[in-house]
């Protein structure tokens, strides 16, 4: 059964997200002003936060930008006011979604299905052990083991790693590796997958020579 925390000031509005989520066979707390949820929200670990916008003594957006200092408890917002810039400043202050009053219950059950779902498949990856060869990676302690043997590896190491780990036999271009890894905003030249490919065969080297990452001339880099 999953907690959802509620903060909404409307009352009537309150009251009939608390039916129908416990319909639905959710666990419900509700707060009627920010500071009050904030509290709730950093004292107890919910699995999905209704947040209004518009709250006494402290606003959503305010709850949402102290929250997310300190956890990653997904939010959804829920505010009447529906321009461009307010879902903007909802969503920049760390809101996974947003949702304009009046809302059908249907769209907000579907809406906190895919991030219930979205949620499972992270909480899956971080406990995922991926292994080739005589290599294992573990994604939750981000540590390599080769053979017994512990490899340090730095963060980048550790995300370029895990994006062949994850495609073995997939040949990955330079572009792909460099937007997976480093981000959609990166400013640095797609060689610097050249070098922390390099790093990464110095760190698996070992005295038989055996060949983890192959390069595709023209294409990228493959583990096989």
């Amino acid at each position: 059964m999953q907690n959802i925390l509620i903060i909404e000031d409307e009352e009537s509005l309150a009251e009939f997200l608390i039916l129908e989520l416990k319909y639905e066979g959710y666990k419900v707390d509700v707060f009627h002003d920010g500071r009050a949820g904030l509290e709730a929200a950093l004292q107890k670990d919910y699995d999905l936060i209704l947040l209004d916008l518009m709250l006494p003594r402290l606003n959503g957006v305010e709850v949402c930008r102290r929250l997310r200092a300190a956890k990653d408890t997904p939010i959804i917002m829920l505010t009447a006011r529906d321009s461009v810039m307010d879902r903007v400043t909802g969503l920049d202050s760390g809101a996974d979604d947003y949702l304009a009053k009046p809302f059908a219950i249907e769209e907000l059950l579907a809406r906190m299905r895919v991030i219930s779902r979205r949620e499972q498949k992270r909480s899956e990856e971080k406990k995922l052990v991926l292994s080739f060869k005589n290599l294992e990676l573990d994604v939750e302690s981000r540590v390599l083991r080769k053979d017994s043997t512990t490899i340090e590896l730095t963060n980048k190491e550790f995300e370029l790693l895990m994006m062949f780990m994850k495609n073995v036999n997939r040949v990955l271009t330079r572009d792909v590796l460099l937007e997976q890894v480093w981000g959609y905003d990166s400013v640095v030249e797609t060689n610097v997958v050249d070098v922390y490919v390099r790093y990464l065969r110095n760190k698996l080297s070992n005295s038989d020579n055996e060949t983890y990452i192959h390069t595709i001339r023209g294409a990228g880099y493959v583990m096989r």
